[in-house]
């Protein structure tokens, strides 16, 4: 059987149809490669053999003895059973403890005169030395040698836990990974040899033979480190050709004219841009120039002027003859980039407009609950070409919608939008068009390079001038009733001052809500329940309780998703114009709003939210001059991870820094798993947030390679192993960004 081959083997020839039908429903194992790369999680210790009299206190480990007894005991009222095992040497005794459902196997086999080989940790209970739940194989007394080999096997070793299913446990994955091992020997290795020996790498077949069964920690170290480079490294291959491919694909130069509509624009700014917005901007530009699509992720903390930065590039692409698309996840967002773009741009917005500059554009707006004429009218300026920008939301991407010459995407809070969606606007360009994907959900450096690593990316760190620093702190509300108290009084002192607030709430609690499943949990809360157990507290009930209570006399105002979009608008008009003080909302206000006025923002129930949702609200309060402030108001428990998590994100204003927390809490399933990519993981042992100088050295080997020879002609080792990597759904996942 050839190197490629053996690999691809399916499981049930080597292990039988029951077993691999397990495999491939409960682990996605399907092939002898599948379960070679199912890497043990971790490893048990077991010590070296040692006897009873001399055993080390809190170590593990291995012991070969006699069942002198064994009894079960009662407890709890009859309801808990444990097995107690008293074992001899003849140098000393132990006893062994084995509870619930883990006493009828052992209860059966350790009998007395048994002999067997037992692990665990020791540790003292009750002043007498003991092993809780220690792992155990019977020796045959009648042969002397097979059980002195037995021991020898046992004694020692670092024994592989898997990760495993209820269908089937670790050391059943261990006995199938022993049936294929052999097979390791045929693995194709992908990295170049020149690589591979400049950085001393242990051979392929020899990492996975001591991952799977290593005698010393220095193997498991030497094989996880191997295995590690090779993931990062196919990875950004496949990334970096994806790149190289983009830069084959031909596009409209679109370059900046002088006297042209940015021209215009950036004279009337009433500000200078920060130094992070002109060097960006000129990365931008430069992009825009050439005859290939751009491809770049424009990554800023909350209020760093991302849309200014994508106006411009967008007046650019106007100034060249073009039309640029913005496309926003939520009717609220694309509303408020239309008006702030709108009221930016002033008259250059109403280009072929009575009062409209000869310079100007048309700039529309393209929502789904739009009314017939204004849609026709706006679908009628794109493909004439009198609309030079338009924003809107998925309502963009149908059919109808067609374009005189789209020459730039922008794509507004990507990770809220399917790669599909994205793709579909891009092929309404005659040509590839220029695309720029923005993100104000900070991203650290090695998700960036592993997640968006076919995009270039830009990073915008600074805040404008002006903008203030934002207070953050926690609200006990069920240790120290009296903080909320404070809370509200706080809200109502920033009104008095003339400024305004934002409450939000995790749900919006009308009837629909009710409807969809809820039905009968929308009571009101026991006084001791605890706060996991009641629904989420809800924008409708607490605006009415402001509005009778806390904050009565104020103007409170509701915001969420099922309200009619005309009537988000006028509230959004409103509450923009200063004729509404407080705003009870749900995350609708999550990305985009600005209401440079608004100062104040409690967040109810805020463990609901995650580290980077409640970093991107808490950013739409000190847009202006007078400082914000953020009231994160939790129940839960003060030692609980939820509090931990809330206490992190008062602690910091670094978007970066709580992506790291936030990254490291969810680790990168929810990274690069399911919502990514749509298939597996092909992650098995790199970890993105812990393996960063991995993931960048391999990048940079991984583009040398590729610009050397884009299509690996000479490494067709590594072409083999790319194709494995890659199926189809994954191809076309990176294809896609």
């Amino acid at each position: 059987m050839d190197r490629v081959s053996s690999f691809d083997e399916p499981l049930k020839n080597r292990l039988g149809g029951a077993t691999a039908k397990v495999m491939a429903e409960h682990l996605g194992l399907h092939t002898v490669g599948d379960l070679l790369h199912h890497y043990p999680r971790r490893y048990e210790e077991r010590g070296k053999l040692t006897a009873l009299a001399d055993l080390p206190l809190d170590e593990h480990v291995t012991v070969v003895a006699q069942v002198a007894d064994a009894r079960i005991l009662m407890f709890n009222n009859g309801r808990g059973k444990r097995l107690e095992v008293t074992l001899t040497d003849g140098s000393g005794r132990l006893q062994l403890v084995f509870f619930g459902h883990g006493v009828h196997k052992p209860h059966k086999e350790l009998l007395p005169g048994r002999q067997a080989m037992f692990a665990g940790k020791a540790s003292v209970f009750n002043r007498k030395m003991q092993l809780a739940h220690p792992t155990y194989q019977l020796l045959d007394a009648s042969d002397a040698d097979e059980a002195t080999e037995a021991v020898d096997a046992f004694a020692g070793r670092l024994l592989p836990i898997y990760p495993a299913c209820k269908q089937l446990d670790s050391w059943r994955i261990a006995k199938a990974v022993d049936a294929v091992l052999p097979l390791a020997q045929d693995a194709v290795d992908p990295l170049p040899a020149s690589l591979r020996a400049g950085r001393g790498f242990t051979p392929l077949p020899e990492a996975l033979l001591k991952v799977h069964r290593p005698q010393t920690k220095a193997d498991v170290e030497d094989a996880r480190a191997r295995l590690k480079w090779d993931e990062a490294f196919v990875l950004q291959v496949a990334l970096a050709r994806r790149r190289y491919a983009d830069t084959q694909l031909p596009a409209v130069a679109r370059r900046p004219v002088a006297d042209g509509l940015l021209d215009a624009f950036d004279a009337k700014l009433p500000f200078t841009l920060t130094e992070g917005q002109e060097k960006v901007s000129k990365e931008i530009f430069d992009d825009l120039a050439t005859e290939h699509p751009m491809h770049r992720l424009l990554q800023g903390e909350v209020g760093s002027g991302k849309t200014m930065v994508a106006l411009r590039a967008m007046l650019t692409v106007v100034d060249a003859g073009g039309q640029a698309a913005m496309l926003a996840p939520t009717e609220v967002l694309a509303q408020q980039h239309h008006r702030s773009i709108t009221e930016m741009m002033g008259e250059l917005a109403e280009g072929g407009m009575l009062g409209g500059s000869d310079r100007g554009t048309k700039v529309v707006l393209l929502t789904g609950s739009m009314g017939m004429a204004a849609r026709r009218q706006a679908l009628l300026d794109l493909v004439t070409g009198e609309a030079g920008i338009v924003i809107g939301t998925h309502a963009l991407i149908e059919d109808k919608v067609q374009f005189h010459d789209l020459g730039l995407v922008v794509v507004d809070e990507q990770h809220r939008f399917g790669v599909e969606q994205r793709d579909a606007l891009r092929s309404k360009g005659k040509q590839p068009p220029h695309l720029l994907v923005m993100t104000a959900t900070p991203i650290p450096r090695t998700v960036a390079m592993t997640v968006f690593g076919d995009l270039e990316t830009s990073v915008l760190d600074q805040l404008p001038a002006g903008r203030s620093p934002i207070a953050s702190h926690v609200v006990p509300a069920k240790d120290k009733p009296h903080f909320l108290a404070r809370a509200w009084e706080r809200v109502a002192e920033e009104v008095e001052n003339g400024h305004q607030a934002y409450v939000v709430c995790p749900r919006i609690g009308d009837d629909a809500e009710e409807a969809e499943g809820k039905k009968g949990k929308a009571k009101k809360k026991a006084p001791d329940e605890d706060p996991e157990k009641r629904p989420p507290l809800a924008v409708l009930e607490i605006a009415d309780e402001l509005r009778k209570g806390a904050l009565a006399g104020l103007s409170v105002e509701v915001l969420h998703g099922r309200m009619h979009p005309d009537e988000k608008d006028d509230v959004m008009r409103r509450f923009s114009a200063g004729d509404v003080d407080v705003l009870v909302a749900t995350t609708v206000i999550e990305v985009g709003v600005n209401v440079p006025n608004a100062t104040a923002m409690v967040i109810m129930d805020a463990d609901r939210f995650g580290v980077s949702q409640l970093h991107q609200l808490r950013g739409r309060v000190g847009r202006g001059s007078a400082p914000g402030l953020c009231l994160l108001v939790s129940e839960a428990h003060e030692a609980s991870p939820a509090r931990a998590r809330l206490s992190a994100v008062a602690a910091t204003l670094d978007g970066f820094e709580l992506s790291r927390i936030d990254l490291e809490q969810r680790r990168e399933g929810d990274v690069l798993g399911q919502a990514q990519s749509g298939v597996r993981s092909s992650l098995r042992m790199l970890t993105v947030i812990d393996d960063e100088e991995v993931i960048a050295a391999a990048r940079e080997e991984a583009v040398a390679i590729v610009a050397a020879d884009p299509e690996l002609e000479h490494l067709p080792e590594l072409r083999t192993v790319l194709a494995a990597l890659l199926d189809k759904d994954r191809e076309e996942y990176l294809d896609k960004g």
